[in-house]
């Protein structure tokens, strides 16, 4: 019985029957199955073992006396690792006591036999709870490292609030989005709002940029890795995939990804499973799939760059993003949302003239290059009205009024740097960030020779 959700596998309670008893065992796998469970059997201790290796099963139904391996050995198995599968002991009368020391080593519970389905189906769903926090504890974990603060969309652009009703309407679904835009627009916020208006808004949302992270580390981040699988690896570590169950995953600059690994997140996103680095048992994951990029990835399909069928899955619905230069009515919210919160230079504010400068520039860096030059000029200026002559200087030559001022701007600029460094031309160049010989010609207009 397969379940899919807008063609993403949505992984049921998985389970496996380790019972010597072939007529019990295929008694329990059909009336299982047909309650909704994911199925397989054992027929001894070592089948066992190779299952449990080759698969991850959420509980084992494990009868202790069958031949071959024990069923104690098997629990210790089963405990040596990071998240252990959840076992309930199927036992006779006469063996209670051995059942009760199984307890003590790690399983859940244990039924006598003979027992009712409904019985077992209970301490099924219990133990399947209980498998569960364990399993998000460790992913919450891994999730606070990486999550910072929800920003807000700050906008009174016409453009925005359609990208965002087009955004809602992508939510109702869980088929991939894919995010075009500049860099600096703000895709990792819209991807945000698409998660937290969605039904999965209770789950994470796990971001990762894929061309900021070496390629020998990407796969790691995002399948995990088992203990040994390389150098370095000295514990198992859960993946991105996973950490994001039942949740978003955001893959920022998804044209970064090499070939090898364009096929395995195309498996991912038509499957729902995977495997680990260095591992051999199978992961599903129930996860929704935003990505983004500032590249024509149409382009990078014809280029040979970028795989066709993973650019058809991953853009299945897209969205773009427009740049900060054609929509400036969001300046002024943005500059006052900057400054409001940094509470040290609350009482500063730019005056109507500057912000008619901040508004002719053209942001070649959007929103991200915006707050960092409102960093610099709250940092750097001494008045709480910010006039023009505090802005960047290379942000007034688009604007009519101050380009004639901007090479006494630089003037002003390189011997206040000058006077700073005591005279030091090779050091006030190292500063300017200009060539040595650009700078003594500069001085040398200025009067300055020596």
């Amino acid at each position: 019985m397969t379940q899919h959700w807008g063609s993403i596998y949505i992984p049921m309670i998985k389970i496996l029957i380790a019972d010597d008893d072939k007529n019990l065992r295929r008694v329990l796998m059909n009336e299982l199955s047909d309650e909704g469970f994911d199925v397989a059997g054992a027929e001894n201790g070592v089948k066992t073992i190779d299952m449990l290796e080759k698969n991850e099963y959420d509980i084992l139904l494990l009868d202790l006396n069958m031949p071959g391996l024990g069923g104690m050995d098997i629990l210790k198995r089963i405990n040596e690792l990071e998240t252990p599968t959840e076992v309930i002991v199927l036992t006779a009368h006469a063996t209670v006591s051995t059942a009760v020391n199984a307890m003590k080593m790690g399983a859940y519970d244990y039924l006598t036999k003979p027992f009712q389905v409904e019985e077992l189906i209970t301490v099924i769903e219990k133990a399947y709870e209980k498998k569960k926090l364990l399993y998000e504890n460790i992913r919450l974990r891994s999730q606070i490292k990486r999550q910072s603060g929800t920003k807000k969309i700050i906008t009174n652009s016409p453009v925005i609030f359609e990208v965002l009703e087009t955004a809602k309407k992508f939510a109702e679904s869980d088929f991939p989005v894919l995010i075009y835009g500049e860099s600096g627009v703000g895709k990792e916020l819209i991807s945000k709002y698409i998660h937290e208006v969605s039904k999965r808004a209770e789950g994470p949302f796990i971001a990762i940029n894929c061309g900021a992270i070496p390629e020998t580390m990407l796969e790691s981040e995002l399948f995990g890795h088992e203990k040994g699988a390389f150098t370095g690896a000295y514990t198992k570590k859960l993946g991105l995939l996973e950490i994001a169950n039942q949740g978003t995953l955001f893959l920022d600059e998804i044209g970064e990804l090499n070939s090898q690994l364009q096929g395995k997140l195309l498996r991912v996103i038509e499957t729902g499973s995977f495997f680990r680095v260095g591992g051999t048992k199978e992961i599903r994951v129930y996860v929704r799939f935003v990505s983004a990029t500032n590249k024509d990835i149409k382009d990078e399909v014809e280029a040979g760059k970028f795989r066709p069928d993973l650019y058809y899955r991953v853009s299945t619905l897209s969205l773009r993003i427009p740049p900060l230069r054609e929509r400036k009515e969001d300046i002024p919210l943005l500059v006052d949302y900057i400054i409001r919160n940094n509470t040290a230079f609350k009482n500063k504010k730019l005056s109507k003239k500057s912000l008619e400068v901040l508004s002719e520039y053209s942001w070649p860096g959007n929103i991200r290059e915006l707050q960092n030059v409102i960093y610099r000029t709250l940092f750097l200026s001494r008045n709480d009205i910010i006039e023009p002559s505090d802005l960047p200087s290379d942000l007034l030559v688009s604007h009519k009024t101050f380009s004639n001022r901007l090479e006494d701007v630089e003037k002003e600029h390189i011997l206040k740097i000058f006077r700073e460094v005591n005279g030091q031309k090779r050091k006030a160049a190292e500063i300017l960030g200009v060539d040595p010989k650009t700078l003594y010609r500069k001085l040398t207009s200025y009067g300055i020779k020596e």
